[in-house]
């Protein structure tokens, strides 16, 4: 069964994927939604905290280093 960009089972042919959400709308089967990793929420949660520790100056600096490197021409 091919896997979409989250990781999630997915039937492969179009009939299938009908009869997927049909079972989904009747409530046959759980609706999985979007899951967030646990990696990527601590990882968010890690640059919070990281930018609470920094002092405003700090922070002046790395803000003008991302838009630059943002920026920057390739």
């Amino acid at each position: 069964m091919p896997r979409g960009p989250k990781g999630e089972k997915r039937p492969a042919d179009a009939i299938g994927n009908a009869v997927h959400v049909m079972r989904i709308a009747t409530g046959e089967e759980a609706d999985t939604g979007h899951v967030i990793p646990a990696r990527a929420d601590s990882g968010k949660r890690g640059g919070k905290s990281r930018i609470a520790k920094l002092g405003p100056k700090d922070r002046v600096e790395l803000a003008k280093k991302g838009a630059a490197a943002r920026w920057k021409k390739r």
